[in-house]
């Protein structure tokens, strides 16, 4: 294996709702930490109410702390392209703005390198019967969110009618889908 692999990276990406991307991540193999936040934005330390407002420019992101020996970048790419609609743009179902944007926040050149390829690779392939709008930007500083968000299916379940009709599901088709990767 390669030497120069760190022994934890990280990745921060924005698929609509952070309570979903969050609870998918959380299962995944190699995958040490999963942060609930925002990112993208030109407001300083931003509140849950101010970006669902719109006006921060920030993204519902998930910030994923991973360990590269157990798990790549790529393997994280192909989790997200493959739970959440890549092609909508702005909106992630019921959920519309742009802080529900589909984004990869890219830490370094390769991160962004290997993005763009995907997303390539993706629409040549005729995976999505439309193109990919997701959103390649550099990332900036990440505001974790309020603590009642970390962690959010795991402590309320189907106590919120959300959680039982969108968050649940997609945790459901990852399993599914990639039941090799579980932890």
């Amino acid at each position: 294996m390669n030497s120069e692999v760190k022994e934890y990276s990280v990745a921060t990406l924005a698929g609509g709702c952070f309570w979903c991307t969050e609870a998918v991540f959380q299962q995944l193999r190699g995958v040490k930490t999963v942060e609930s936040g925002y990112m993208g934005g030109h407001t300083k330390n931003p509140t849950y109410k101010e970006v669902c407002t719109g006006q921060t420019g920030h993204a519902e992101v998930i910030h994923i702390t991973y360990d590269a020996k157990k798990t790549s970048f790529e393997e994280l790419l192909e989790v997200f392209f493959k739970t959440h609609d890549p092609t909508t743009l702005n909106r992630q179902g019921g959920d519309v703005g742009t802080q529900y944007r589909s984004a990869v926040f890219y830490h370094d050149q390769k991160q962004k390198l290997v993005t763009e390829g995907i997303i390539k690779e993706l629409d040549a392939s005729g995976y999505y019967p439309d193109p990919i709008v997701t959103t390649l930007e550099p990332a900036t500083e990440f505001y974790i969110a309020e603590d009642y968000h970390q962690n959010y299916l795991n402590k309320t379940g189907d106590q919120n009618p959300y959680c039982t009709m969108v968050v649940r599901p997609k945790v459901e088709k990852f399993k599914k889908i990639f039941a090799d990767k579980l932890k």
